[in-house]
């Protein structure tokens, strides 16, 4: 990624320095050497991260550009990859999508921004997990039109600030960033330097995505990390706090046989697409929509103190098997191990009660809504 060096066989990203400053535990995770947690603990992480503001260093995923003679034909090529509506994705807007297989499985999912500057018409700002960005720009790049290209970035860092407070810091310094809306995106400086900001974010809360020059990161990450509201933050809270907030991981609660309906995200399919279809996997994932899937991603609270994790078995009552956890852990904001799995969809209704088998043990547990932790999101009043 952005100003990547490597060592070993692990990359860094341009913030790795101030990470092994700070004091952070670094473990490998998708090719990098990454912060997994800060001498303060992932339970302080994740409480400061949902009372005020944490900074996130995901510069280790991918970020790129889609470009076209006009909107409509980028969008157009896009929409052939994943069934979400770009054609009518406004100026300055974000959205969630994924990128599917033939046979209605997920590649990937990933966030996409229209620039807001009209002379930026016919690009679409692509962000994919870092684990799968080179089989995804090798996936696009062999399925696009002629005259749409994949341009990959290489050159810029990417800090997520999320929480409460987590806007306030930032306009502390980048003042136009809180006139964004939730999904809004636009260009601004941040103490004179040239940044991309997004309101949006994995965790739940209010927050931005900034994806800023690789050389400017450190400067950028050091004058938030100066401001007593925001604490830097690793992977272990990341989890934890996306979890809490009932979003997929890449990889464990959606993959390449799951479709957006079984990983209840059907949110990144808009009427126009579900109903005309065009997109990869069309017909399973209408007939899904229609008729229901076999299975779903549901969440459940388990009673107690012990957490289940990814690969428990789901069992009915002194009953078999239903499915299978994805994820799972303890939520500090409830103070209870929650989780998420599939099962057989007429076993997915809130209120049922179900068995996680731990080792060997069965751990009572209950289905209930997501997210678990009520979401935070900014809506921008309405004038």
């Amino acid at each position: 990624m952005a100003d990547a060096t490597v060592a070993g066989d692990l990359k860094k990203t341009p913030l790795y320095d101030l990470h092994v400053e700070l004091g952070a535990r670094m473990v490998p995770f998708a090719g990098y050497d990454m912060p997994v947690q800060y001498p303060s603990g992932i339970m302080t992480e994740h409480k400061a991260t949902r009372d005020s503001a944490g900074l996130f260093d995901v510069s280790h995923m991918g970020q790129a550009l889609l470009i076209g003679p006009d909107h409509a034909t980028t969008a157009k090529a896009l929409e052939a990859l994943t069934p979400s509506n770009f054609v009518e994705l406004g100026f300055g807007r974000q959205r969630y999508t994924v990128l599917l297989n033939d046979e209605g499985g997920i590649i990937d999912d990933l966030m996409v921004s229209r620039p807001l500057d009209p002379a930026q018409d016919g690009t679409l700002m692509l962000v994919v997990n870092a684990a799968c960005k080179d089989g995804d720009y090798a996936h696009i790049a062999a399925n696009l039109p002629d005259n749409v290209t994949l341009q990959i970035i290489e050159d810029r860092a990417l800090i997520a600030v999320q929480g409460p407070l987590a806007v306030e810091a930032v306009a502390a310094h980048a003042p136009a960033a809180a006139e964004l809306g939730f999904m809004s995106a636009a260009p601004m400086e941040f103490d004179g330097i040239a940044v991309h900001m997004a309101r949006a974010g994995y965790t739940g809360e209010d927050g931005v995505e900034m994806s800023v020059p690789a050389g400017a990161a450190e400067a950028i990450a050091r004058a938030l990390l100066a401001d007593d509201r925001v604490s830097p933050i690793g992977l272990g809270a990341r989890d934890s706090l996306r979890l809490e907030a009932g979003l997929c991981l890449y990889g464990h609660d959606i993959d390449q046989s799951t479709s957006p309906v079984e990983g209840n995200i059907t949110f990144c399919m808009q009427k126009r697409r579900r109903e005309e279809g065009g997109f990869p996997g069309a017909e399973r994932i209408q007939s899904e929509l229609k008729d229901g899937p076999g299975r779903i991603r549901i969440g459940l609270k388990l009673e107690g103190r012990a957490p289940a994790r990814e690969g428990a078995e789901i069992r009915l009552p002194e009953g078999g098997p239903v499915g299978t956890l994805t994820s799972g852990g303890f939520a500090p904001t409830l103070g209870a191990p929650i989780a998420m799995g599939y099962v057989a969809t007429e076993h997915s209704k809130p209120g049922t009660k179900l068995e996680l088998i731990v080792r060997g043990k069965a751990l009572p547990a209950e289905v209930i809504e997501m997210p678990f932790v009520p979401n935070r999101y900014y809506r921008k009043p309405k004038t």
